[in-house]
Order: C-alpha cells, then sequence, then structure tokens
C-alpha cells in the first residue's frame, strides 16, 4: 500500500484480504502500526515528524520487522498473497521494498490510495478516531486534531508514484477513490484480477442491509428449493419490513432494493416503495435432484450424498445442481457491485446470504455453510477500516428455524410439528 493516513489504505487492505479468501486465496495483512505499536502504543503527532530522529529510527524498525516476517510466511509457504499495509510515501522506501521482494523472489504490486476529497478525507479521520488502536481510550476530538497533526508530517515527506522514474514498478494508482485509475505492467492473472476488484472499490463510508425472505409455505412444511410463496406470518413480515428499513436506516436514505428471481423474495419487498431489481444471480443454491424435498427424505433417499453434505457442505455439490462454492462463483459479479454502489438491500435466501455475510465479516469458508441467518430479521453491515460494524433488527413475528446443525436429522415430520406449535402459539 502506499499514500497518505485517511486515504483510506487499511480499509482497502482489509477488503483485498476479504475478497481473496472468499474466493480461497490465501492472503494476510502486515500492518506495519501493528509493530510500531509494540514500542509506541499510542504515539502523539510529534513522533512522525520527520525531525525526530528517534521516531524516524522506530518507524524504520517497525517495518523491517513486518517484512521481514512477511518474507518468512512466503518462504513457509503459508499464502499466495501477502499485504504490506503502510504509507511507504517516500521513493527511498518504495525502492527498499522492491529489491527486498525481488531478492525473495516476490512479485510486487504497489497500490496507492491518492485522495484530495476533503469530504472523505474528514470522514476517514472520524472513523479513525474511534476505530484506530492508536486512540484508544482518548478524547475523540483530541485525537482527531492529533491524527490531522500526523497528516501534515507524513505530507512534509510525500511523494506519489512518480509515472517517469518509477516506471519499472508494477502499479496501481487510484485516484479520488476510483474517479481516476492508473494502471502500470499489470504482470498476471492473479494481479489483474486483484486490480479488477481495486477498480470497483470506492471507500465512501456507507452500510449494506440484508434480509431473508419472509417465511414461506416450503419453511413450514421443511421443503428446501422450490417457488413457494410467503406464508401468512411471511407476508406479515413484507408488511413489517419497510418500518425495520426506516428504523435502521435513520435518516430517509434512498436504497435500492435487489431481490432473486424467486416469489418469495419479490413479495418480501413489495411494500418497500424503493426501486427493485430482480438478480438470477441471487437466486437460492440449487439443490438439484433435491428440490422439493425435506432433509429427511433426502437422508432416506440418498443416504451417502446426505452423509458427504454433512462432511463438507462448503464443496459439496447436490446432483444436478450446486455447491457453495458454485455459489460463490456465481456472486462475485454482485459482490462487485456491491463495493461500487451504496445504499443497497437485498431481499434473498439463506445459502445466498451466508455467502454475502461471509464476504463481508471474513468467516472461514468451511464455517459459512453452517452459520445461522434467522428468518425475519433485518442485518445492517458498515465496513471500516479495522472490522465491519454488525447490527440486527428482529421483528416481532414468530418464524420456523430452518437451521439445521451439523450431524442433526431434521425430519420432515419434526418441521411440520414445529410450524403448527409455533402457529397455535401465535393463535392463541
Amino acid at each position: 500500500m502506499v499514500g497518505l493516513p485517511a486515504r483510506g489504505k487499511s480499509l482497502i487492505a482489509t477488503k483485498v484480504v476479504r475478497y481473496l479468501h472468499w474466493l480461497s486465496i490465501t492472503a494476510k495483512t502486515f500492518n506495519v502500526g501493528q509493530y510500531r505499536r509494540t514500542a509506541t502504543p499510542t504515539p502523539s503527532a510529534d513522533f512522525f515528524d520527520t525531525t525526530n530522529p528517534e521516531g524516524e529510527r522506530l518507524r524504520r524498525a517497525a517495518a523491517e520487522a513486518a517484512v521481514n516476517d512477511m518474507c518468512k510466511w512466503f518462504r513457509d509457504g503459508k499464502g499466495l498473497v501477502a499485504i504490506l499495509d503502510a504509507t511507504n510515501s517516500s521513493k527511498t522506501r518504495r525502492k527498499w521494498i522492491q529489491e527486498r521482494c525481488q531478492a525473495e523472489n516476490i512479485e510486487t504490486l504497489f497500490v496507492e490510495s491518492k485522495c484530495d476529497d476533503e469530504d472523505i478525507i474528514m470522514q476517514n479521520i472520524l472513523d479513525v478516531k474511534t476505530t484506530s488502536p492508536d486512540y484508544a481510550g482518548q478524547d475523540p476530538e483530541l485525537a482527531a486534531a492529533d491524527f490531522r497533526n500526523r497528516i501534515r508530517n507524513y505530507e512534509k515527506v510525500y511523494e506519489t508514484i512518480d509515472e517517469t522514474n518509477e516506471r519499472n514498478l508494477t502499479y496501481v494508482k487510484l485516484i479520488d477513490v476510483g474517479k481516476q485509475v492508473i494502471i502500470n505492467q499489470i504482470k498476471d492473472y492473479l494481479q489483474s484480477r486483484v486490480v479488477y476488484y481495486l477498480m470497483n472499490l470506492h471507500i465512501k463510508p456507507r452500510s449494506i442491509w440484508l434480509s431473508r425472505h419472509g417465511e414461506s409455505q416450503y419453511n413450514l412444511t421443511g421443503q428446501i428449493g422450490g417457488d413457494a410463496s410467503l406464508s401468512d406470518r411471511g407476508e406479515l413480515y413484507a408488511r413489517k419490513l419497510p418500518e425495520l428499513v426506516q428504523q435502521s436506516v435513520g435518516d430517509g436514505r434512498k436504497l435500492t432494493v435487489w431481490t432473486s428471481t424467486l416469489k418469495r423474495t419479490i413479495q418480501t419487498a413489495r411494500f418497500l416503495e424503493f426501486e427493485k431489481l430482480e438478480w438470477k444471480a441471487l437466486d437460492e443454491l440449487d439443490s438439484g435432484v433435491c428440490d422439493g424435498l425435506t432433509y429427511g427424505q433426502i437422508e432416506e433417499k440418498y443416504p451417502d450424498d446426505f452423509a458427504q453434505r454433512d462432511e463438507d457442505k462448503y464443496n459439496y455439490r447436490y446432483l444436478g445442481g450446486e455447491s457453495y462454492r458454485d455459489v460463490v462463483i456465481r456472486l462475485e459479479p454482485i459482490i462487485m457491485e456491491l463495493e461500487r454502489s451504496e445504499n443497497i438491500l437485498i431481499v434473498t435466501h439463506q445459502a445466498i446470504l451466508r455467502c454475502i455475510y461471509a464476504y463481508f465479516m471474513n468467516v472461514p469458508q468451511e464455517r459459512s455453510p453452517w452459520m445461522e441467518v434467522p428468518l425475519h430479521t433485518l442485518i445492517k453491515l458498515t465496513p471500516k477500516a479495522y472490522a465491519t460494524m454488525e447490527e440486527r433488527l428482529k421483528a416481532d413475528i414468530p418464524a420456523v428455524s430452518t437451521f439445521r446443525e451439523k450431524g442433526s436429522r431434521a425430519k420432515h415430520q419434526e418441521a411440520q410439528e414445529a410450524a403448527q406449535e409455533a402457529h397455535d402459539k401465535q393463535k392463541a
């Protein structure tokens, strides 16, 4: 990474690692600030003054420690992509990194985030003062003032990547949040894939809202797949959803609603007074020959397949259908569109939401198919530089649980009985 503080470098680094993990490519961030915090956990802006020799020595030591660990990580065969997250704001520092990596046979790709948009910079400063470990427990306004002074110190020595004198470098220059992108000497498929992802990113603060469809007729009977309509309680959730969205958004902004092409998501979203788009890519995981069956029936008719799916649910592909890995591949255009869009609400299905949620929350792929994503719940995700914040709003409308734990025997009759019991309680 290359760039001044508050230009979204750590957010970009986090996003790239998360994207690569989602594609089952092992990646890791080596954040020089974390190494520096070992010796100076909460430095003031003076520490970053170029005329402070002790600060310069400690910062150089932190960079060397990070690069040493990164090189060892590669030598030990622990992954394919490492991200050195630091300002790397001088030609001298970039030359040192390039030479060190060449000596280790590591290909380099420099990613510079160059931004002069004051609104974005100020918002990033606000995010940093509340989430950065450098300012933990400090007064937010004092933290913001100190961080501005830190930026000024870096501005004294900052050298943008020089398209003439550094033309031997492989680099991507993202100018003003992707308004202009300059690419130089991209050499292989993996680099080009990362670059394509970077071209779709923006670092503007935003949130994404996620919801499953309301409870469906198939949910009541324990059947999977299909194109069932909503149950009575699913209909109640559809009518409640606009209120939940208004409560969660809070500022009256207009969202764009994405649904699948299946009836239960379209019916759930129909009371939302926003623009709506239907995406085939958001359709539920294709269960092939098991479509319309209950888990009990699947276990009875296809016992070997039922056991194989329990053993490796992420990679198991239904006969004539899909695996979770297949779903991730077809969702990649959705993720790209999400990354360049703002104010999106997605109403879709359990398996699809598991994959999207896993992307934003960096959940390991082997765990993602076993996550519980309850019905009648609105999820708000807000990506930050150091983590993604999550809020959940539950509608006070009962629904069956469609969650099946690994190794459990989810019989059709049990699902019917649970649904009837919940329905009877609601009537009472």
